[in-house]
């Protein structure tokens, strides 16, 4: 007999949230973490009183009351409303695209001069039918000055590459608000865990045993041996030894500094749209919770490439990668035994409240299962 029903390979919140359903259920569960700390990314630091987001800012959302009831059993949100602001050329224009940003752009004061605005822009690309990249997909979309503004220098840093290399469907859409509405989400459920992010995972891994800097890869013959099945969420083509070759990816870089002023930008998140500025964005923690310290913490957020060894955050979402991910995906298939769960397992990113619902819904399957 297994000493343990599942071995969990991760600490993130996918693994945290398939652990505490399985330990409720009367599995005998094992978690191992090659980090020192829990939480994947969206560990907190704490630095004098402010909550810094080590791996970049994460904002709870949803619309799902379901998975806002069940992240509310383990903590207590705050009122946080995400309304990031954008920095072009020194001047400064809410997020998302809505009557605050149309009128910070042009002077248009009612949603008719807006909307009239985005024709005429848009009117000068009705030739393109099929864009052939991401540029003339945002041409068409939303024409010059909101793609030249808001779009195409932080784009192009964030991917590492001109615009007119990137895919069209990264932008199948632009949502356009025609109202003065800053709220970047339009979920009904929002805000940051009162304490930070670290609560709600030490919360859900109660009476969980956990073993932190193990690498799982490095020791998968004697960690396997321990538990009857294995539920891996780290990157798929690392388990498979990058058999089919390596997925892509893109990475970030942080550069923490603390400051003696109680406020340096007035908002948690302020996004740096020139390509001449190095890095997409500065974030500014304490906003998070409303924090009220002498002093504060911002965080300058650097997009980098990604070869091995590096953090892995956003997929490449090209032909190639789609088609080497289903590679791996069949080979998963054929092995009842291993189970892959979040966004490096599956190849995709995804907000928190999709990587808990996707949590919710494979621990259910597998409890059901059990009892056919």
């Amino acid at each position: 007999m297994k000493e343990y029903d599942y071995l969990i390979v991760g600490a993130g919140l996918f693994g945290a949230v398939f652990a505490r359903q399985m330990t409720d259920a009367g599995k005998r569960c094992l978690i191992v973490e090659r980090r020192s700390h829990l939480g994947g990314n969206i560990y907190c630091e704490e630095v004098e009183g402010i909550h810094v987001h080590r791996y970049g800012p994460h904002i709870f959302h949803t619309d799902n009351r379901e998975v806002w009831e069940y992240a509310s059993r383990f903590v207590e949100f705050n009122r946080y409303t995400n309304t990031p602001i954008a920095h072009y050329q020194g001047r400064l224009y809410n997020l998302p695209f809505n009557m605050n940003t149309f009128y910070q752009l042009w002077g248009t004061c009612t949603p008719q001069e807006a909307k009239a605005k985005i024709e005429e822009q848009t009117r000068e690309y009705a030739h393109i039918v099929e864009p052939a990249n991401l540029e003339e997909q945002a041409l068409k979309l939303c024409g010059k000055d909101i793609y030249t503004t808001l779009i195409k220098g932080y784009t192009e840093k964030q991917w590492g590459r001109a615009a007119t290399e990137l895919p069209a469907f990264i932008i199948r859409r632009l949502p356009f608000r025609f109202k003065f509405d800053n709220n970047y989400f339009n979920d009904a459920w929002q805000g940051i865990p009162k304490g930070g992010y670290n609560q709600l995972i030490e919360h859900l891994l109660e009476g969980v045993e956990v073993r932190r800097n193990v690498n799982y890869l490095k020791h998968r013959q004697e960690l396997d041996a321990l538990a009857t099945k294995v539920l891996f969420t780290g990157c798929i083509d690392a388990y498979y030894d990058f058999r089919f070759g390596r997925l892509e990816y893109r990475s970030l870089r942080f550069e923490q500094e603390r400051l003696e002023i109680d406020n340096y930008q007035g908002n948690a998140i302020v996004n740096y749209c020139e390509r001449e500025v190095p890095y997409t964005r500065i974030i500014e923690h304490k906003h998070f919770e409303l924090g009220t310290q002498p002093h504060t913490v911002i965080t300058r957020e650097y997009p980098a490439s990604f070869t091995l060894g590096d953090e892995p955050y956003y997929p490449v979402n090209d032909e190639r990668n789609a088609q080497l991910y289903q590679r791996y995906r069949e080979l998963a298939a054929q092995s009842p035994c291993i189970l892959f769960g979040g966004r490096l397992a599956q190849y995709a990113y995804f907000d928190m409240d999709d990587t808990m619902e996707a949590a919710l819904k494979l621990s259910g399957e597998e409890l059901k299962n059990e009892q056919v």
